[in-house]
């Protein structure tokens, strides 16, 4: 049993070439995928899907050519980028920021210790949870919303997107 899950694919420093990209084009993973700890900016060429969580350790980020995408959440002690969208059935966390080409969904909160940038949208709160969203800043080509079942707030600076759900507080 892996520390996170029953069904655990650990990426390490040997899964990576000396450009810090995983060997293979994409991870499409039926459980939980952990990218170790202190490995810094990965990138995958295509896509990071998992069932359950998408979790790096602190002191790696995520990084992915097309999109991340999670049944249940997506945490990384640094950052989260992806060239298309990131999606994610419970929360999205990053201790620090959070950049997709496209969307940015979230069946629960999204959070970010700097900053939370979307192409297009910005969605959280799909389900009947609060989805609080909150970062330093927020920046979407589009809208903003945050809780369909329950208004939800969201903290830190709108620099771009307009608001159409949600709460701004400070």
């Amino acid at each position: 049993m892996g520390q996170y899950s029953d069904k655990e694919l650990r990426i390490t420093k040997a899964d990576l070439n000396e450009r810090n990209e995983y060997k293979e084009r994409d991870i499409i993973f039926d459980g939980t995928v952990v990218f170790e700890a202190n490995l810094g900016w990965v990138k995958v060429l295509g896509q990071i899907s998992a069932k359950e969580f998408v979790i790096s350790e602190a002191g790696s980020g995520i990084k992915a050519g097309e999109g991340i995408e999670a049944g249940w959440g997506i945490e990384a002690g640094e950052g989260i980028k992806a060239g298309w969208g990131i999606e994610a059935g419970g929360g999205i966390e990053a201790g620090e920021g959070i950049k997709a080409g496209l969307d940015i969904e979230a069946g629960e909160g999204i959070e970010a210790g700097e900053g939370i940038k979307a192409g297009e949208g910005i969605i959280s709160g799909l389900e009947y949870q609060l989805a609080n969203i909150s970062a330093k800043w927020i920046s979407a080509k589009e809208r903003i919303c945050a809780g369909f079942r329950q208004t939800s707030e969201i903290k830190g600076e709108i620099r771009s997107g307009e608001l159409v759900i949600g709460t701004k507080v400070n």
